[in-house]
């Protein structure tokens, strides 16, 4: 079952429930999908890739309205994205805690060569691939920078 087909499957499944907030989270990402099917000339559909990058950009935009609206104290406004947020990662794959990321970066260091901080962009170039989805770029920069700069992996 491809994303699109799940998505509109729960979007039944919430209209049903009448549940307004989680309706609304489904019909963006089921906008996100047909924006990009349209992008791309159509018919044939999206790849898992895509599929994945789309969700994780939508997320992203989330977590960033999420705390730009914590910090204006407009705790409606946040709950409303935080909500959404929730809905999205749903379909994504598991995110990684910071041990288990640390594990897998440590493992592509390794693999790759890598001996210290001026190694970041070959690490990064190859974790960013290799974890997508699965954790934020962020903490995956900030994570790779600390082991190449502690060099005892």
């Amino acid at each position: 079952m491809t994303l699109k087909e799940r998505v509109e499957a729960d979007i039944k499944k919430a209209m049903l429930a009448k549940d307004k907030a989680r309706l609304q989270a489904l019909r963006s990402i089921k906008s996100l999908i047909l924006l990009a099917e349209t992008e791309k000339g159509g018919g044939e559909g999206l790849t898992q890739d895509t599929e994945l990058k789309l969700l994780t950009k939508a997320a992203k935009q989330r977590r960033e309205s999420a705390e730009v609206y914590a910090q204006q104290s407009r705790a409606d406004l946040e709950q409303i994205e935080l909500a959404e947020l929730a809905v999205i990662e749903e379909y994504l794959p598991k995110q990684l805690d910071e041990g288990d990321l640390r594990i897998k970066l440590v493992e592509i260091i390794q693999r790759v060569g890598a001996t210290g901080p001026s190694d970041l962009g070959r690490v990064m170039g190859v974790a960013s691939k290799e974890l997508a989805g699965q954790a934020d770029g962020r903490a995956i920069s900030a994570a790779v920078g600390a082991l190449l700069n502690n060099t005892d992996f």
